[in-house]
Order: structure tokens, then sequence, then C-alpha cells
């Protein structure tokens, strides 16, 4: 997923220039942790049109000790919002829960009886506003 021009003026604003100067593009940085993330490939298996893998690697993780990637997201959620009439941050939300049926191989201790079902398997809550986003 190629992230769109937007998508680089929130991350130039959240990006701090210090040290060296850069020598990989970084939008070509970010293209490639998102072609890892999208395919579940492996660092070492980024095609050769993205910079090496171990500086793709090294901003992935200089970046999420920072926790820029929750940053971006909530910033690019809020700029979406605002594009679509509404205020930055949600003001309503949606909490909906999900069984999912589980083997009778499966043992207990991974999952759980949903009684209002009749269910056994494994439960998870999702958190989503009005658009669609989901809630961190």
């Amino acid at each position: 997923m190629v992230l769109e021009d937007e998508a680089r003026g929130v991350m130039a604003e959240l990006v701090a220039v210090r040290g060296r100067p850069m020598v990989h593009d970084l939008r070509a940085v970010l293209d490639a942790i998102n072609y890892v993330t999208r395919y579940g490939i492996e660092w070492r298996a980024l095609p050769v049109d993205f910079p090496p893998h171990e500086a793709v690697y090294a901003f992935f993780l200089r970046w999420s000790r920072r926790g820029l990637p929750e940053r971006l997201a909530g910033r690019l959620r809020g700029r979406l919002r605002v594009m679509a009439g509404h205020g930055e941050l949600p003001t309503a939300g949606c909490i909906d829960s999900q069984t999912v049926k589980a083997a009778e191989t499966v043992g207990t201790t991974i999952c759980g009886y949903d009684a209002g079902k009749k269910l056994k398997g494994q439960s998870g809550i999702s958190r989503s506003t009005r658009s669609g986003c989901c809630c961190a």
C-alpha cells in the first residue's frame, strides 16, 4: 500500500531531522514497511526496488520505540474525520463482541463457552466509531 501525499505530509511533521543526512528516501522506507506488513513477508524478502532490508528494519524499530506508527494513524484518522465533516475526535462509539467457533479438539484453556450463543469458542471485543475507524 503506497501512502498518499496527505500521509507523507503528516509524516514530515512527526519526523524530527537530527544527525546524519538521510541516505534513503523516506517515502521508499514507508512503502517498504507497508509492503512487509501487507503481504506478511520477512524483512529479508523485500524486493530490490526498496531500500536494503537492514535500513528499513532499523527505521521500523526506531519509529516503533517512539510510538510513531500510532501517532501517524491517529493524526490521519483525525484528518479523515475533519474532511468528512466531523470533529477530530469521536464523541461516540460502538462496542461489539464476536465468538469464533472452536473445534472439539481445542483445549478449554484456550477457549470458553458463550452461553448466549450456546457456542464453545474464543471471544473478542471490537470498538469502532461512526466512520468505521477502530478505536485504540
